[in-house]
């Protein structure tokens, strides 16, 4: 088994599963994008769309606060920092996908609505 290198946390293309639930709750989410065809689980108020679509993505097709989510954050990682590249800035990745905001977000500590779908 091959270890993987750790990811660094990155405040210009992470948002953090933190920051992201405390603006759900607040009433003041990011638009929030699935890449995942058929998801088990996302984030209520998330669209789903194809990572091919989204790394197509052009300056002028998109927001100033948009979070791309997949299972753990490396995919929606990639596509980010891809645009940000590309001049398409306000696109974020949910640091460790949906599987570090699940596991983050304990329901006994936030309560049960974590906003999971």
């Amino acid at each position: 088994m091959t270890a993987l290198a750790p990811i660094r946390f990155d405040p210009e293309l992470d948002c953090s599963p933190y920051e992201l639930y405390r603006r759900l709750r607040e009433g003041d989410p990011p638009a929030l994008v699935d890449l995942r065809n058929a998801p088990a689980m996302t984030i209520c108020g998330a669209r789903t769309s194809s990572a091919t679509a989204i790394a197509a993505w052009r300056r002028d097709e998109v927001g100033e606060d948009v979070v791309l989510l997949d299972d753990d954050g490396r995919r929606a990682r990639e596509i980010a920092r891809s645009l940000r590249h590309r001049g398409v800035a306000g696109v974020r990745a949910l640091f460790g996908g949906l599987r570090l905001y699940d596991h983050a977000l304990d329901p006994r500590v936030v309560g049960s609505e974590r906003y999971l779908l």
